[in-house]
This record gives C-alpha cells, sequence and structure tokens, in this order.
C-alpha cells in the first residue's frame, strides 16, 4: 500500500474563482438576536419602542426616547446545540458554547431648552455583536456517493497533460501555474489526481473527463467534523431626535467588522477490497474576513397616550471580503494488486490560496411596528420585517462563477418575513419580559434552511440611577447541508439551537 499526501502552506494569489457561494451568503444575511438583556428578553421587539440602545438596529429614531443620557455594557453566554443525522444513521449531537462580549454603548440626550417644536436630540455610539460563528458538528455514516464525485466535477474540462507536473518544475510550481491558467476548480481536480482519487477515462494527454478511482457497494463511510469560529460585529453612530411630544426621527452608520473560520475534517472509507483506494482524507481550512457599511432611517410616531407606532429602513449591507484557504489531503491506495510497502510521496505543493478581494452585498430590510403602552404597568410590543433575499449580490458580476451563483440567488431565495413580538409586565420596580420570533427560510424551497423559530425571557430590576437585566433566548431552525458541493452533493439534516443568557448594566445620567 502507498500512502500519498499533498499539504497546501505558502501564501499565494488564486485565480478567478471563489472559495464563498450562495449558501455562506444566506448564513451573513442571517442576523441573530443579539444585544442587551432587556432587548433579547422581549425577542427584539422594539421597532415602536426605542428607550433601549440596541433597539436602534431595528429604527434609529429610538435613541430620542431616552429622556437622559444613559450607558449599557452587555455580556454572557452563547451556546450552540446540534443533532446531525446523516441516511438514517445513528444521530450525532455536539455543542459549542463561548463567553462573549455582546454590546456597549452610550446615548447622549441634549434637551433644547427654546419654545422650538424640536424638543431634544441625541447621538450615540456603540458596539453590537450582529452574529457569533461559533458552531461545531459532526456528520457520521455511510452514503451512496463518493469524494471522487467533487474531484472529478472540477477537473472535468482541464486536459490531462495540465494536471501532470512538466520537466524542470516541481509539484508545487505546477499547483500555482494550474491556479493561474485554469483557476481554483483546476486546483482541486489536481488534488484528486495526484492523488489518486480519480483517474482519466483515457491516456490522451488532452483527454478532459475523468472518473473515480474507488470501488465501493454504494456503502462508504463518511465521518465529517466541521468547525466555525469568528463573528459578525458593527460600530454605529446614531442620530435623532423628538419634535414635539408626538414624533421621533432618527439615522444611522453602522461600519462591520467580519471574521470567520471553517475547518471542516474529512475521513472515507468503505471501499471494496477489489479497490486501488482504500482512504481518503480532504481537510480544509476557510478564513475570511474584511469590513461592510449600512445605513438606517426611522421614524416613530405616538398615536396616543396607548399606541406608538414604527417605520424604518435598512439599507443594503455591502461588504468587502477576503478568503484564505488551506487544505490538506491524504490517500491510502494500492499501486496494483500485489503492493504490500507503504511509502510516502516525496514531492508536495506547499502555498495558502488567497482569493481576490470580492464584494457582497446583502439586501435592505423595511420594517413595521406598533407598541401598546399600558401606563406605568407594562406593554405589548410587535414588528414585521420584510427583505428580499432574492436581491443578494455577489461581485464583481463580471467574474464568471459569480455570475452564476447570482442567477441561482435570483431562482433559489426569495423574499422573507420576519414577526417579532414581545411583552414587558412592571412591578415596583421589577420587569418581568418575555418574546417570540419567527423567521422565515430565505429559500423557496426551504430545503438548505428552514424557517426559525424563537422564545425569550427576561427580569430586569431598577436602581435610583441605574438598571441590572438579565435575559434569556433560545431559537432552533433545521438545515440540509451537502458535504461537498459540486459533486458530494449527499446531504446531512442538521437540527440546530442557540441559546443566549446576557447580563445588562445600565447607567442613566
Amino acid at each position: 500500500m502507498k500512502k500519498y499526501s499533498l499539504i497546501i502552506a505558502v501564501l499565494w494569489v488564486a485565480g478567478s474563482t471563489y472559495a464563498q457561494n450562495r449558501h455562506d451568503l444566506a448564513l451573513y444575511g442571517d442576523d441573530d438576536l443579539n444585544g442587551t438583556a432587556r432587548y433579547q428578553g422581549m425577542s427584539g421587539a422594539f421597532g415602536a419602542l426605542g428607550g433601549d440602545l440596541s433597539a436602534l438596529n431595528i429604527n434609529p429614531a429610538g435613541s430620542a426616547v431616552f429622556t437622559s443620557s444613559a450607558f449599557t455594557v452587555s455580556a454572557g453566554n452563547y451556546r450552540m446545540d446540534t443533532e446531525s443525522s446523516y441516511f438514517g444513521n445513528p444521530k450525532s449531537k455536539d455543542h459549542a458554547s463561548d463567553l462573549q462580549f455582546n454590546q456597549a454603548g452610550g446615548v447622549f440626550v441634549f434637551h433644547n431648552t427654546s419654545n422650538s417644536p424640536w424638543k431634544k436630540f441625541s447621538l450615540a455610539v456603540g458596539y453590537e455583536l450582529n452574529n457569533s460563528f461559533e458552531n461545531e458538528y459532526s456528520i457520521r455514516g455511510n452514503g451512496n456517493s463518493s469524494i471522487a464525485s467533487y474531484f472529478a466535477n472540477n477537473a472535468t474540462g482541464v486536459p490531462l497533460e495540465e494536471l501532470e507536473v512538466f520537466d524542470n518544475e516541481n509539484i508545487t510550481d505546477r499547483y500555482i501555474d494550474l491556479g493561474y491558467s485554469y483557476g481554483y476548480a483546476a486546483q482541486q481536480g489536481m488534488l484528486g489526481y495526484q492523488n489518486f482519487i480519480i483517474n482519466p477515462v483515457t491516456e490522451d494527454p488532452g483527454e478532459t473527463q475523468y472518473v473515480s478511482n474507488g470501488q465501493f457497494d454504494n456503502n462508504l463511510y463518511h465521518n465529517q467534523h466541521v468547525y466555525t469560529s469568528g463573528f459578525n460585529s458593527k460600530f454605529i453612530v446614531n442620530f435623532a431626535t423628538q419634535f414635539t411630544d408626538q414624533f421621533y426621527f432618527g439615522a444611522g452608520l453602522n461600519f462591520h467588522s467580519v471574521e470567520r473560520e471553517k475547518i471542516t475534517q474529512f475521513d472515507e472509507n468503505g471501499y471494496t477490497d477489489a479497490s486501488n483506494l482504500q482512504h481518503v482524507q480532504f481537510d480544509n481550512e476557510l478564513f475570511t474576513y474584511g469590513n461592510g457599511f449600512s445605513f438606517n432611517l426611522g421614524g416613530i410616531a405616538k398615536l396616543n397616550d396607548f399606541i406608538r407606532v414604527g417605520a424604518s429602513y435598512q439599507s443594503p449591507t455591502w461588504y468587502s471580503l477576503t478568503d484564505e484557504l488551506f487544505q490538506y489531503i491524504n490517500t491510502d491506495y494500492f499501486e496494483n494488486s500485489t503492493s504490500t510497502e507503504l511509502a510516502f510521496a516525496e514531492n508536495t505543493p506547499s502555498t495558502t490560496l488567497v482569493f481576490p478581494d470580492y464584494k457582497m452585498q446583502i439586501p435592505g430590510k423595511w420594517t413595521g411596528s406598533m407598541a401598546f403602552i399600558f401606563g406605568t404597568n407594562g406593554l405589548i410590543s410587535v414588528d414585521y420585517q420584510y427583505q428580499d433575499m432574492a436581491n443578494a449580490k455577489l461581485k464583481p458580476d463580471n467574474d464568471a462563477y459569480f455570475a452564476e451563483e447570482n442567477n441561482l440567488i435570483a431562482n433559489e431565495f426569495k423574499a422573507t418575513s420576519t414577526v417579532r413580538v414581545g411583552g414587558e409586565y412592571r412591578l415596583n420596580k421589577f420587569s418581568l419580559r418575555a418574546g417570540y420570533r419567527f423567521e422565515e427560510s430565505p429559500y423557496e424551497d426551504g430545503f438548505i434552511m428552514g424557517d426559525l423559530n424563537g422564545y425569550s425571557a427576561g427580569v430586569g430590576y431598577t436602581f435610583r440611577s441605574s438598571r441590572l437585566d438579565l435575559g434569556f433566548s433560545q431559537s432552533q431552525r433545521d438545515y440540509n447541508t451537502p458535504l461537498y458541493d459540486p459533486g458530494l452533493v449527499s446531504t446531512a439534516e442538521l437540527d440546530q439551537r442557540r441559546t443566549r443568557i446576557v447580563l445588562s448594566y445600565t447607567f442613566n445620567m
């Protein structure tokens, strides 16, 4: 038996194909319920309320609702529980947890002492965690397809002679040159060919079709472990004003920051005894980082002492991102039926793929809100949010890969609705809170990502000039994720449950 390995480990600029696809775009468009404990305790239903620093995420007019300057800081525990099922095999259960700094910020309120109808102005600044990428899950079981399909799919169209190491060059040179000439997909095909996972249909140097080098009886064992970490956060600058006693108007500027690492470890076994290929190990580590910008506009109106309404617009979020990819592949392979000695590959390319910078555009959101105020006893608030994910884009538009992905986005994605309901009951210095939220899947068929259902609860205690709040929120969503796309499109069912417990301290001046 021979053992071959191909390791990629030094900086390099890749060709025109990218590591991100439309499924990653759906991930960045999914803002989790974060922020202050009061905000989370009411499931984020604050569009017509304001008076909370995290409420500015929904409606920037909310900072003018504050009657005095205030500062809030929030931190807590995050946990993601994942149950996976693969072709009816026994389920795997995994979890990831992290202590996180959710939010920090302040609002400065300036009252107008003149007789002007503009009663006051406010300036708010702060940090908000949009989403945490902390997650870990395993997919284990017998499947009916092979990772060879992934490598053959990527190698198709590339002449066999291009996957061979030329004279007067080493395997690293060939790998780099192939990336410049044919792009990322061809490099993936080369990984499969150089490690004896795929073979050409014929030995013709111009052959462009490839098949699996392994034999199996529709019963290959797959073991994939996925670990993600990182965050999507933003820094907020907000301006708002109160006009007469009934109207509040506001605008906000949001400066986003993204860091995400995804490690995928994959093993495939279970080939027949007659198969030359016996085992494949294929690991990937993708690091994505960058920044973005968005703005929001909004207003709140007091119709009377009992009812408030709000409306707001969140602009598209324009991200500028960079991907870096590290890969490792290892195979066990019998060179012929009589081979028994174990050997190691000698020439291994060494490079990290650094992809060209690209743009990601997440569509804007419209939110309508209504709140019912029961004097000093409590309130009920409802938000409805609309976002058309079919308008999401990967750029530059003239890139062939992104053009194809954008066509798929337009066909596979849809407009989504989100409903948030929250309530608060006040009992002297104590406040009791609860909430519910529902988010539609951005996919037309709801297969890759299902609808989200979440609920929350919380409690608060008010001191003379400060308040301490504790919030709990939990949400559940189903996914069907392919192991490797394109090629190994066998899907695993994931049931993911996200839980947060957050503590906030607010100081009023």
